[in-house]
């Protein structure tokens, strides 16, 4: 199977659980995971590993954990693609999200395969993870918020857990004012009232992750999009030069 194949059954298979909440679910599943490059991207870098604690903060209407059990159905039937490390198995997840109408979509489409709770991860008790994953949340928080969900993910993780933080970079000038654009349009079309960002360069993300004893990568990823995303993946064990 090529890649190509491989991305087409993923979407199918990942968004199919979602038709049953209607048609707004099954769209921005399939729309999400078509358009987004991190979801590829955490098959071709191999980056979760297997059976690990995986907690989502910000998990929206659990569209990782669905991506991930559709994965691991294609991989047992054999039409993964060589070109890919083999997808993480028996992977956890727990997802927490601020939405409740996203999590009564998310628990409606996954059932029992996945945790998913209506909280604010400002305050929610994260409890122990192998992997944390913050895509596209941080920036509705203020910094003091954001320093200090970054503190307890830190305190939650293994101690050679693996924290994926995606944020927009902004110091990309004219991407990143796209990026907020964008933001604010889906932000009212999903009935919901937009409110001040907070955001920062990648260098000022790289700054406070590092304080916090990680180790970072950045990986450019808004492919295919005119975003300003950033992926930064953080190890525990310390800064090295």
């Amino acid at each position: 199977m090529s890649i190509a194949q491989a991305r087409r059954a993923l979407i199918g298979r990942a968004s199919a659980p979602y038709r049953p909440s209607g048609r707004f679910a099954w769209h921005f599943a399939r729309g999400k995971l078509n358009r987004d490059p991190v979801f590829t991207a955490l098959f071709e870098r191999g980056w979760i590993p297997n059976g690990a604690r995986l907690l989502d903060l910000g998990c929206g209407q659990g569209l990782l954990a669905a991506w991930l059990m559709a994965a691991t159905r294609i991989w047992e039937q054999g039409g993964w693609p060589a070109m890919w490390p083999a997808p993480p198995k028996s992977v956890h997840v727990r997802g927490i999200e601020l939405m409740l109408a996203d999590v009564e979509r998310a628990n409606a489409a996954l059932g029992g395969s996945a945790q998913f709770e209506c909280a604010d991860i400002r305050e929610a008790g994260f409890g122990s993870a192998d992997v944390v994953v913050i895509l596209d949340v941080l920036h509705y928080m203020d910094y003091a918020a954001q320093d200090s969900v970054l503190r307890r993910v830190r305190t939650a993780l293994d101690p050679r857990g693996l924290l994926l933080l995606r944020v927009g970079n902004a110091a990309a000038g004219l991407r990143f004012r796209i990026s907020r654009w964008v933001d604010h349009v889906v932000t009212v079309v999903r009935g919901h009232r937009p409110g001040p960002l907070y955001c920062r360069s990648v260098d000022e993300w790289r700054a406070v992750l590092e304080c916090l004893d990680f180790r970072v990568e950045g990986h450019p990823m808004s492919a295919g999009t005119p975003f300003a995303n950033v992926l930064l993946v953080a190890r525990l064990g310390g800064v090295t030069s």
